[in-house]
């Protein structure tokens, strides 16, 4: 059976100087270990010629299930991987093979917030020091009066800023990542899956309070979730990823209304409606027999 059409717009062959980023025939393969002396293993494709443009300013959602490549295709955009193969342009800088010690721009100019916080911040320092880190580390100095800005900036109190990670709740600590994050003033913020591992009563609060932000900074916004329905509430463009490869790409609501490629159809047949969950139900006690 033939694989079926993607439903992506074209894009010229050379990348865009003028958005946020562009990638051009990304491609990603990992080696596996060998298994015999005589034979090498066959390489892990992680990514399969990626191609897209993030607008200055735009909100761009990348969804898919575990797997796909979502997070391998952020680490390259964020200078913490390296492609196989394919350009990455990160306004207007290709930083597709630019050695380490010319990356310092991009800490800059785009920082990450990661899906788990406690794994991310060092318990052994204090709130303060986390924040401030990013600026030392650029030649800033650690401001007092910024710290205390941003954690206002993320509804946290000003002292907080002497406290330790392990002593805040699971989404005030991933409003501490966003607040470092932003510390060093970036013009692109990228996330991945950052609500995925709080509880569903605290994700609302932080999705909300990233679109306030990115609103309020006039930030570019590439997020990354399996959730659909996560991705809908914060981006106006998304585009789906399956097996490394994005298949289907365009306007929020477009994609939710008139899916065009198969997978996308999945994933949205996915999403638990409460309309699904009453039909569910139902079902059960019919099945129970109860009347």
């Amino acid at each position: 059976m033939a694989e079926p059409v993607l439903h992506v717009p074209s894009l010229s062959a050379e990348p865009n100087s003028d958005a946020a980023i562009s990638v051009r025939g990304l491609t990603r393969e990992y080696r596996r270990p060998r298994t015999s002396l005589r034979h090498a293993s066959a390489p892990v494709r992680a990514l399969r010629g990626v191609n897209f443009d993030v607008a200055q300013g735009q909100r761009f959602g990348i969804v898919g299930e575990s797997g796909c490549g979502k997070s391998t295709l952020l680490r390259i955009i964020s200078g913490l991987d390296r492609a196989t193969s394919g350009t990455v342009m990160v306004e207007g800088t290709d930083i597709t093979g630019l050695p380490d010690r010319r990356l310092g721009f991009l800490r800059e100019r785009l920082q990450l917030v990661f899906q788990d916080p406690m794994g991310s911040l060092d318990p052994r320092m204090r709130v303060g020091q986390l924040i401030a880190e990013p600026l030392v580390a650029q030649g800033h100095g650690r401001s007092t009066a910024r710290v205390a800005e941003l954690l206002e900036a993320v509804g946290l109190q000003p002292d907080a800023a002497r406290r330790y990670p392990h002593q805040f709740s699971g989404g005030q600590r991933q409003r501490i990542s966003i607040a470092r994050a932003l510390a060093p003033e970036p013009h692109i913020l990228v996330a991945d899956e950052p609500v995925s591992a709080l509880d569903v009563s605290v994700r609302a609060q932080v999705l909300n309070l990233i679109a306030d932000l990115v609103e309020e900074l006039e930030l570019t916004l590439v997020f990354v979730s399996h959730d659909l329905s996560v991705v809908r509430h914060l981006c106006d463009t998304i585009a789906v990823m399956h097996e490394g490869v994005i298949v289907e790409m365009g306007p929020t609501e477009s994609i939710y209304e008139n899916p065009q490629h198969p997978y996308t159809r999945t994933l949205l047949a996915a999403v638990p409606t409460l309309r699904k969950a009453l039909t569910g139900a139902s079902a059960a006690d019919l099945a129970e027999g109860v009347q």
